[in-house]
């Protein structure tokens, strides 16, 4: 495995975000814990955690018993529907940070937008300032379709990061593009696909075969050579080694076009207009 440190994004104020970290969606507190130290230990500094996924408690144990200096590690959570409101994200982030065990959070997202609410424009002004606040150091966005986004340049407001499904199935271009025009960072969830087969397609398995690389290594470093922050879940230590394992070779402008020419429509998709929690 390669030794060489994870590179950084620049977030738009300033602050460094790993360019690959660790989902942790659906492990319950023992499963977060466990999974979260070994992948300390082997190298990761960003952790993805939410309030939904009820293994806050089991992330903050796994990073006191990683022995990595909180200073190192980039912490990403994210809160709930029953938050959004302007006072929410404060009730949000003090809750989270207790299950944590932590007194300040890198990264707070709102999780889903919950149009039907039609309150997520006054959660992100919420956020606003816990950042100012110093309880967080960036804020986000999850799940958030460019109409949503353009709901909050609207109101003066733009997200740091947005958390989207998206892997070379799902290119998410809309989206993406208008992340690039605003300065705002991809983060990729299931970012090795959720099912169908993606692993197998022929131009994923025939970059993997140039580069003496695994499929999902070369998926991977589809996202961050797209300039996205993958965030792979793996409980296995020698798949963590290996997911982080991909900034080491590089995939050609062809490699990269075959890959991104790979998207298609998915009609069971997860809708944020209509699903969150």
């Amino acid at each position: 495995m390669s030794t060489s440190p994870v590179p950084v994004v620049t977030l738009p104020n300033g602050v460094p975000m790993p360019q690959i970290g660790l989902g942790t969606w659906p492990m319950d507190d023992a499963q977060a814990a466990a999974a979260v130290a070994a992948a300390l230990g082997v190298g990761y500094r960003l952790i993805d955690t939410a309030e939904n996924y009820r293994n806050e408690r089991g992330v903050g144990e796994g990073i006191r018993k990683s022995g990595v200096a909180r200073g190192d590690i980039f912490v990403t959570t994210k809160f709930n529907r029953q938050w959004h409101g302007a006072d929410g994200p404060r009730q949000a982030c003090e809750a989270s940070l207790r299950r944590l065990g932590l007194d300040y959070i890198d990264l707070l997202l709102i999780h889903w937008p919950n149009p039907d609410q039609d309150q997520y424009v006054d959660a992100f002004q919420g956020m606003t300032r816990l950042l100012e606040g110093g309880l967080v150091r960036a804020i986000g966005t999850s799940n958030f379709k460019v109409a949503h986004l353009e709901r909050l340049f609207d109101a003066g407001l733009v997200p740091h990061v947005n958390q989207i499904q998206m892997d070379p199935y799902h290119t998410r271009g809309d989206i993406v593009a208008m992340h690039r025009a605003r300065g705002i960072v991809t983060e990729a969830w299931s970012p090795l696909g959720r099912a169908g087969g993606m692993m197998d397609d022929p131009a994923i398995v025939a970059a993997a075969r140039r580069h003496g690389r695994t499929p999902a290594q070369v998926v991977l470093r589809w996202h961050t050579q797209s300039g996205a922050v993958p965030i792979p879940k793996s409980a296995d230590p020698a798949r963590q080694a290996q997911n982080l394992d991909v900034f080491d070779f590089t995939l050609s402008a062809e490699e990269m076009e075959a890959l991104s020419r790979l998207d298609r429509p998915d009609p069971g998709m997860l809708d944020s207009d209509v699903f969150g929690h």
